[in-house]
């Protein structure tokens, strides 16, 4: 392979084709189905879907079929295939539904703006993942335009997966045969721990949404009348929240979430901290005064990529401020977050933490879990050889430094779902989500230059692949 003439090539392709569609496709609001329940009416998921796929039609690849399918009452799934040498199949994932806008964006920004400042691309996801469409592409164009030999690629382009995956297993269960022998899997969504190497991920964290609730009245009654009579329902939830979680130090109380972390892990986590040393938590955008939960860089990797933790991350049942009167409310329910080990059991979780929660509820407390969603995680297979090799070249050639392995915190439901599919396959999960590009929340961004380097290192493996 010509170097230089790959990298000539991904980068004209970034300039003059991926950042301008990037910028249409961030334009569009499509959210994902959790945060958008009228998404098949509203139409922007539609509209997202064809413009990726129109956009992969027009690529002078060699025999590319693309395929936008719909299953009634689910979210539409683009399928692309393109033949190559040999008998085994190499699958390229992404997804293009999006997270909702959240506040606090800097002044100029907006979360359906596209808005480019020096390399980063800001808006909502153009990060996660919408890129992973053109990269995926422009990778194996990049091969065809040197000759270079490639294995058959099938490229699966979800838009649920914000919201779990829930429609993806009704897409694979249609494709079927069609999907090949996978043996080596690609997958564009994850992080990054810097911008200057190729970071490959080794784990995902699994994640159990569900939300809490808690009733003691049937209509709210002025707090001077009731209070010290009924118990305030946030109180109770309180002390639920503490069954399952230390409030002092943030440590799960869940038996089933107590994570046995492999050797190898741990090996990888200690390269980790000694590439990232203190960025691992200078790089998050701390209120003035606040520290880490630890000065320790290695705990707090271990933390965020094999501990479980919990998350409230939204609230009903409590007024803004400007509409708080003198009332004890009848009920209050909160969404509660679990980031879960990577090999633990996401259902049994789940039926662990209502069994706690409902249980002898205080003062005889109307209180109910309901689980919204339980993604397992993910833990990769050994590395084999030859990928360890093109990894570390492809990182060498297109990033000048060697690549480096990462567990990561969130979470990609397909992984495991594949996982299990196809036992034997190589999987290469990496992405551009480095330091401060901030995915869920505001100022989302994409740092082009990466964009441009992981697409070569893509175009590299592939390559390295067929050839292994």
């Amino acid at each position: 392979m010509d170097q230089k003439q790959l990298k000539r090539f991904v980068d004209q392709t970034w300039d003059q084709s991926i950042v301008p569609t990037l910028q249409t496709y961030i334009g569009i609001p499509n959210k994902s189905p959790n945060f958008d329940k009228d998404w098949e009416a509203h139409g922007h998921m539609d509209k997202a879907v064809e413009l990726a796929a129109d956009w992969c039609r027009k690529q002078p690849i060699k025999g590319l079929s693309v395929e936008v399918m719909r299953l009634p009452g689910r979210t539409p799934l683009l399928f692309a295939e393109i033949p190559g040498e040999g008998t085994d199949t190499v699958l390229l994932y992404g997804h293009l539904d999006k997270q909702p806008e959240f506040t606090g964006w800097m002044d100029g920004l907006e979360p359906w703006k596209p808005t480019i400042r020096g390399d980063k691309l800001y808006g909502r996801g153009g990060a996660d993942d919408g890129y992973a469409t053109f990269s995926s592409l422009t990778a194996i164009r990049a091969l065809q335009e040197q000759g270079i030999p490639h294995s058959r690629c099938v490229m699966v382009i979800e838009c649920c997966e914000e919201s779990g995956s829930f429609d993806l297993p009704h897409y694979i269960e249609t494709l079927g045969k069609r999907l090949g022998q996978v043996s080596l899997v690609v997958c564009l969504d994850a992080e990054c721990g810097n911008y200057d190497q190729l970071w490959t991920t080794t784990s995902l964290r699994g994640n159990l949404v569900g939300s809490l609730t808690v009733e003691v009245l049937t209509e709210g009654v002025h707090s001077g009348a009731a209070s010290g009579i009924v118990p305030s329902s946030f109180r109770v939830l309180r002390s639920l929240l503490d069954r399952v979680e230390d409030s002092a130090s943030g440590a799960s109380k869940v038996q089933s979430l107590k994570p046995k972390i492999p050797a190898q892990r741990l090996k990888q986590i200690k390269r980790v901290a000694k590439v990232l040393k203190n960025t691992v938590f200078t790089k998050m955008p701390f209120a003035k005064g606040v520290q880490p939960l630890s000065k320790d860089v290695n705990k707090l990797i271990v933390n965020n990529t094999w501990g479980p933790t919990l998350s409230v991350t939204g609230v009903d049942g409590i007024p803004a401020l400007s509409n708080a009167g003198n009332v004890l409310r009848p009920k209050t329910t909160v969404k509660l977050s679990f980031r879960l080990p990577p090999t633990a059991d996401a259902k049994k979780v789940g039926a662990e933490v209502k069994k706690i929660l409902e249980a002898k509820p205080p003062y005889g407390a109307r209180v109910s879990f309901s689980v919204d969603s339980a993604m397992g995680g993910w833990n990769a297979a050994p590395v084999a050889p030859w990928l360890e090799k093109s990894m570390q070249r492809a990182s060498k050639a297109h990033f000048g430094k060697d690549a480096v392995y990462m567990g990561t915190g969130g979470s990609i439901p397909f992984m495991g779902m594949l996982g299990k599919k196809f036992p034997k396959a190589q999987f290469l999960v990496t992405g551009l989500l480095g330091p401060h590009s901030n995915a869920h929340g505001p100022n989302e961004f994409l740092h082009i230059p990466t964009g441009k380097k992981l697409t070569a290192c893509v175009a590299q493996v592939l390559a390295d692949h067929h050839d292994r």
